[in-house]
């Protein structure tokens, strides 16, 4: 139902966290790598939302998820969802783009070291 919207503010906060950091932090890797993060979320909530869309849990009139109209205890589910997959995903992805970063900065030091 609602399960993209954690990804997504995922995305705007690393998004935010980005620009609002100063350029000296570009330093270490995993800052400078935020901008992975974010595309990898904001696709990721993109493809989910087309999904939700494509089976109605979505709709292009106010309040725009379903389950909002649907009554309490559809909202309570929609929530439990957010709580569970939503939160699962996103650590998922935190921990890929974590580990893509450490392969990137073993990666680049093995070259570095290969040329000198």
């Amino acid at each position: 139902m609602a399960c993209f919207t954690v990804p997504l503010a995922t995305a705007a906060v690393a998004s935010a966290v980005k620009t609002a950091l100063p350029k000296s932090a570009e330093g270490n890797p995993f800052v400078s790598r935020l901008g992975w993060l974010g595309k990898m979320m904001f696709g990721g909530s993109f493809l989910l939302a087309v999904e939700h869309v494509y089976h109605g849990e979505i709709i292009f009139t106010p309040p725009f998820l379903t389950a909002a109209q649907e009554g309490p205890e559809a909202v309570g589910e929609m929530l439990h969802e957010m709580a569970t997959r939503g939160v699962a995903m996103t650590v998922l992805l935190v921990a890929v783009w974590a580990a893509m970063v450490a392969f990137s900065v073993r990666s680049e030091r093995k070259t570095r070291a290969a040329h000198v």
